[in-house]
């Protein structure tokens, strides 16, 4: 069984999926951040791979980007940390990258590094559902979970992605790039009606997340909740000194899922 499933056994409730760019603010302190998370509750944990022009990102996910990046954080780099937490921790690992990245690296070579380390799933908000075919045979002989997202669309496009969903499914709650939200209005139980009449696969809401309101509500009618922006901004102020806080930030998100 991929790891993916193991976060969505509600052993302890719905799924908490915390994301955090790496390399902010250097690789060393994403790993302790990651197994500071997993400690705090996290079921899984995306790591971001740092790109030059991420499009479904909101200003705070970008600039961690742009820090990322300006200290030397690669592809290769990524991998190195996902080698070296599987040492330590089985916990689900899903990378989200752009589809440059992983083309410019090469398909193949891309999802045999996923292997080999020990990466579970790939997110990718740019690639069309149209085009997934090209990526699927190198995922699936390697193990790795393409994890579709589905936007507030509609109901025949909702059901085609869905159909063909694997590992958990990202419920994007809004249109428009990352970042907190005060208030998520989209009519998500209607789309995760539509979701669950096509299959079986988790879904986990996304985008805008920050609260344990928020999460307690929208856990309530998923299979789990996405905090990414809430993070990233702890770590931004926290800097190296973030474990401790992100703790306590997922500690308290992930009580109101149990």
């Amino acid at each position: 069984m991929n790891r993916v499933s193991n976060a969505f056994l509600n052993k302890n409730g719905k799924a908490f999926i915390g994301f955090l760019t790496a390399g902010d603010p250097d690789i060393k302190s994403s790993e302790r951040f990651i197994l500071e998370m997993e400690k705090a509750g996290a079921d899984l944990i995306e790591i971001g791979v740092p790109f030059s022009d991420p499009i479904a990102e909101g200003k705070v996910i970008e600039a961690a980007n742009a820090r990322a990046l300006s200290c030397g954080t690669t592809t290769d780099t990524v991998f190195e940390l996902v080698r070296n937490l599987r040492a330590i921790t089985q916990i689900p690992l899903v990378l989200l990258t752009y589809l440059n990245p992983v083309f410019k690296y090469g398909y193949e070579s891309f999802f045999e590094c996923c292997n080999s380390v020990g990466v579970d799933g790939i997110i990718i908000p740019d690639l069309p559902h149209e085009e997934k075919g090209e990526l699927t045979e190198h995922a699936r002989k390697n193990d790795v979970r393409i994890i579709s997202l589905i936007a507030p669309t509609s109901k025949e496009r909702i059901k085609r992605i869905a159909e063909s969903s694997s590992g958990f499914i990202y419920l994007v709650s809004s249109m428009g790039v990352t970042g907190v939200r005060d208030n998520i209005d989209t009519d998500l139980e209607s789309i995760i009606k539509d979701i669950r009449a096509a299959t079986d696969t988790p879904v986990a809401i996304g985008f805008g997340i920050s609260t344990p309101e928020q999460a307690k509500a929208l856990g309530g009618i998923s299979d789990g909740v996405i905090v990414g922006s809430a993070i990233v901004k702890i770590i931004e102020r926290h800097g190296v000194n973030a474990a401790p806080y992100l703790y306590d930030y997922v500690k308290s998100i992930k009580c109101e899922l149990i």
